[in-house]
């Protein structure tokens, strides 16, 4: 609710390989919008950057991270709590460079924020420290004593439920994006296999209108010399002189001959039909393969974003019961240190 974006950029976004840690994995498919955030009511700054409607990006910065510009227009840096390695691709040097400059300034504004978070932490609990210090007087009194090591626990339980969310939400996030990225590359596979096969058929389909019309004309021609034959045979049948016709006869034959010799080439040529048939299946079953691996990795799209659902809602619920503890945490703290003023007040009486 308290967050600002404070500077953006146009980059392409790529995750490193979990699997190999050197190759990269693309984020998007296109130049997307990287943003840095400040949440005012955290005081922490972040990198988000969202894909269509999910978040590729997004990293809280630390004072221990280290954008490094590995190349002219591209540069990256690691996030251990999310358990990747994020790159950006930039159009030019320029907005490269930029973006480094920025990332500095923010992660120099994160280590200053945490050094006030801390001094803040310890002008408003002095009764801790009072407490140490007076270790002998209050060690005197055993329920006290109890309380404080109740109170001690309950924060280092906190403190490791809360990491153990976040490192569900990290690994829930990559998962996701790792199956949106395999998605999308089994999607261009589809496309290229459907165009293979219209292709395929489209061949098929002109091969044999060809063939039909050269066995038609072919036949025609048979027809044609057989008529011609008849009527030279009889004799008075025809006005057509017997040169006449035995030339019309001789190049039918010629004709005839050059049909035959084109469909003895389209007959040579028929297992080449027969390959691209052949072909034409495999394509079809790979296809089908394809889509039956695409409704899969769907189903387990579907499957991961229930699960972060799952998680999402587990976390209000655990951030709920944080503020409860933080809230019985401050009456404690409050307890103890009027039971120390009222020790103090005790020892000085007596």
């Amino acid at each position: 609710m308290g967050e600002q974006p404070i500077f953006s950029a146009r980059a392409h976004v790529f995750q490193i390989d979990p699997s190999t840690k050197r190759n990269w994995i693309p984020a998007s498919k296109h130049a997307v919008t990287v943003s840095y955030f400040y949440d005012a009511t955290r005081n922490v700054y972040r990198v988000i950057s969202v894909g269509g409607t999910k978040a590729i990006i997004n990293s809280t910065i630390t004072p221990n991270m280290t954008f490094t510009k590995t190349s002219q227009k591209f540069g990256q840096w690691a996030d251990s709590r999310a358990n990747t390695v994020y790159g950006l691709g930039f159009a030019s040097e320029q907005q490269l460079s930029q973006f480094a400059e920025k990332f500095q300034e923010v992660k120099e504004a994160a280590r200053l924020a945490r050094e006030k978070s801390q001094d803040r932490t310890e002008l408003t609990h002095p009764a801790l420290h009072l407490g140490s210090q007076q270790s002998p007087v209050i060690s005197i009194n055993g329920p006290s004593d109890d309380k404080l090591f109740r109170s001690q626990s309950a924060d280092t339980e906190i403190t490791t439920e809360k990491e153990r969310l976040k490192k569900m939400l990290s690994e829930g996030s990559v998962c996701e994006v790792q199956w949106e990225a395999e998605f999308f590359s089994l999607q261009d596979s589809n496309n290229k296999l459907v165009a293979a096969l219209q292709e395929a058929n489209a061949s098929v389909e002109q091969w044999k209108k060809q063939l039909a019309a050269y066995q038609e004309e072919t036949e025609r021609l048979r027809q044609r010399v057989s008529e011609l034959e008849a009527q030279g045979s009889q004799e008075g049948a025809s006005n057509v002189s017997a040169e006449e016709t035995g030339r019309s006869v001789e190049e039918l034959e010629a004709v005839l001959k050059a049909k035959e010799q084109e469909i003895n080439s389209l007959r040579s040529q028929k297992p080449e039909a027969q390959d691209l048939e052949s072909e034409r299946d495999c394509t079809r079953e790979k296809l089908q393969e394809a889509e039956a691996r695409n409704e899969e990795l769907e189903r387990q799209l579907r499957h991961a974003e229930q699960m972060l659902e799952e998680v999402l809602s587990e976390r209000e619920k655990m951030q709920s019961e944080v503020n409860k503890v933080g809230e019985l945490l401050d009456v404690k703290l409050f307890e103890l240190s009027e039971l120390r003023q009222s020790l103090a007040k005790l020892v000085e009486n007596n």
